[in-house]
């Protein structure tokens, strides 16, 4: 492979993005002029002098002049991209830069007169991070591994993929972070002490991808959870990791959880003593942009020291100064910390796992620094955290990895990922028949038949859902397609085969193909905006809590489906061989179809409803077997001679 084909990783995270490549001494990040490897994801636009177009400033020159051009610098734009407006509302008063409806629900963000789309904004940074890899491999640099929450959904999946083009880069895949900093743990761990290093910028690639003498023998499996907190978002995964292979057995997340929101724990506290002391409300964008920087340089202090102090200059000589300690900030972020405890736990029940299964737990993100996050997660697990690598670097450093095997430089590892949710198709009588469970290792592929319900039916529209509910009310519509130019049939008798298929990237299609005339419809599915934090959670919250009644809900569905489609079919064949029938058995069969028609709007015992309707088709055995000779006949004597 010539130089110019060199596959990049990159981290697009909510408060840094970073940009690494792997040669044989290993993976390594690259780091700008002042030996820095982290890019801030802020961008700023800058009036132009003298009637010049305005300047777009990126990273660090972008984050320094923030509070003078509040509206016009833009920060953690991962917690809108693929996402949509009403999505997003809980976000805005937090934000100092306006945000806007832009067509078919999508978010936009308004800079100097001008509306940027999320993917827009994400791509100046992707391009910065480009064109530092160019200048440092002296090459045009134009494939990349990207790396995504491991609960993006696919718009916040393809969103990322558009960002990327736009960049000028072709994603060759998209892996998970918690993912990807297992690939770069699994190969970089062994020999390191646990402790932060904050100058490393490269990892050595051992002979096997064993961590420690406590697995040092070639073979022997580990299984880790990795903890990743950023700034805007929280991944759990468990994976295991033998012989090179790395298996993630389940996932679990919250694409609104993070060290921004730690961050505002800080600024509620102040605004609400300002507003106590002084009687006035931070509003002012550049109070508040001012603002939210001193709360991350806080939250960053506390993590090493046990106070910090506050000063916010409000004008007319007016200026709030508090001493804040670590307890109290804990006791502000502790809750917080307290859900993503109970997401390792319930990614840990889904990996059919138990907390002493688990061999060692990686801290990912810079929000592990912070020491409570430390001490939960030693409590959950039951053993202190694994925190040699550096975390703000271990998820590009695992993309880098990624990038070489597909480049062909590494073949002894093999990356199983997992789709986070379930994926399925509104079945008739709005029950959710689902495909693809959450947790199946992609790529995936799964099929199912379906047929007609109602007879001479040339269409059938088809609607995509995810969830974890048996109801698809209670799932989230993702895509509806149609299929179209089925051939006149009677009810049941079309063959459609749905076909789910999950590639690498996590991306989903969907087909269907009737089987006797090959009419195909299919989609990828591409929704407008993601999950919100509050559907991820109704989503498992709810899962669990109506597991019972949604089985129950989706099996009376079924049971009623069959009443009417078996009571249509007896109707259509008395109507034809009826009168083959003795009268008094065909007149018991009619009351008996009436009666379970009534039955199946009255009862409420589906275990009855179930013996009523296998009952009722014994009793119907010898009309559908002289329909059969009947047809039988028929058909012979159609027959030219």
């Amino acid at each position: 492979m010539s130089d110019d084909e060199t596959i990049v990783g990159i981290d697009l995270g909510t408060t840094f993005s970073l940009i690494a490549y792997a040669d044989a001494s290993g993976p390594r990040v690259i780091c700008d002029d002042r030996g820095d490897a982290r890019l801030p994801s802020v961008i700023s636009v800058m009036p132009g002098e003298h009637g010049q177009k305005p300047r777009i400033l990126v990273g660090w020159p972008a984050r320094q002049h923030a509070v003078e051009n509040p509206t016009n610098t833009v920060h953690s734009i991962k917690r809108l991209i693929g996402q949509g407006i009403d999505d997003i509302r809980s976000e805005l008063p937090f934000l100092p830069y306006t945000v806007a409806a832009g067509p078919r629900d999508t978010v936009q963000v308004q800079i100097d007169g001008r509306r940027y789309a999320p993917e827009e904004i994400s791509s100046i940074i992707l391009r910065t991070l480009r064109e530092r890899a160019e200048q440092h491999l002296g090459h045009r640099v134009h494939k990349a591994v990207v790396t995504v929450p491991a609960y993006f959904d696919d718009a916040q999946r393809q969103a990322t993929r558009d960002a990327a083009r736009a960049a000028g880069l072709q994603v060759v895949r998209i892996v998970n972070e918690p993912t990807a900093a297992a690939l770069a743990y699994g190969i970089g761990a062994r020999g390191e002490t646990d402790q932060d290093q904050p100058g490393r910028t490269s990892l050595p690639i051992p002979t096997c991808p064993t961590s420690d003498a406590e697995t040092s023998a070639a073979g022997t499996a580990q299984t880790c959870a990795v903890y990743d907190l950023g700034g805007g978002t929280f991944d759990i995964s468990i994976l295991r990791m033998e012989d090179g292979v790395f298996q993630v057995l389940s996932t679990a997340g919250d694409t609104r959880l993070g060290g921004d929101d730690f961050d505002r724990t800080i600024i509620g506290l102040v605004t609400d003593e300002v507003a106590e002391q002084f009687g006035v409300s931070i509003s002012a964008p550049a109070t508040r942009q001012a603002l939210r920087s001193l709360s991350e340089a806080i939250k960053t202090r506390l993590s090493n020291e046990e106070t910090a102090k506050i000063e916010l200059d409000l004008g007319e000589e007016r200026v709030y100064r508090r001493t804040i300690t670590r307890q109290e900030f804990e006791s502000l972020v502790e809750p917080l910390l307290r859900r993503t405890i109970a997401l390792c736990e319930q990614a840990t029940r889904d990996a059919g796992l138990t907390m002493q299964d688990i061999d060692r737990t990686i801290l990912v993100g810079g929000s592990t620094r912070i020491p409570l996050v430390r001490r939960l997660v030693a409590e959950c697990f039951g053993h202190p955290p694994y925190t040699a690598l550096n975390p703000d670097e271990v998820v590009v450093l695992g993309a880098a990895i990624q990038a070489s095997i597909l480049a062909g430089h590494q073949s002894e590892m093999l990356l199983l990922d997992v789709t986070p949710l379930s994926l399925g198709i509104e079945t008739m009588g709005g029950a959710m028949g689902k495909l693809i469970v959450r947790n199946t290792t992609i790529p995936c592929r799964a099929t199912e038949m379906f047929t007609t319900f109602v007879d001479g039916q040339a269409s059938i529209r088809f609607n995509v859902l995810q969830g974890e509910r048996e109801l698809a009310a209670d799932c989230r519509s993702l895509a509806e397609f149609e299929l179209t130019g089925i051939p006149p049939m009677p009810a049941g008798m079309p063959k459609i085969e749905v076909e789910f298929l999950i590639d690498a990237n996590g991306i989903l299609n969907v087909s269907a193909t009737e089987q006797r005339s090959g009419k195909r419809a299919s989609t990828q599915v591409v929704p407008n905006h993601g999950l919100t934090r509050d559907e991820v959670n109704r989503i498992t919250r709810e899962s669990v809590a109506f597991a019972r009644t949604d089985v129950d809900a989706h099996r009376r569905i079924d049971l009623l489906n069959q009443v009417e489609f078996d009571t249509h079919k007896t109707e259509q064949m008395l109507a034809k061989v009826g009168h083959l029938l003795d009268p008094a058995e065909r007149e018991r069969i009619e009351q008996e179809m009436a009666a379970l028609r009534q039955e199946a709007k009255d009862i409420e015992d589906l275990d009855e409803l179930y013996g009523r309707l296998t009952t009722f088709g014994h009793h119907t055995l010898r009309l559908a077997e002289i329909g059969i000779r009947e047809a039988l006949v028929d058909r012979e004597q159609s027959r030219p001679s």
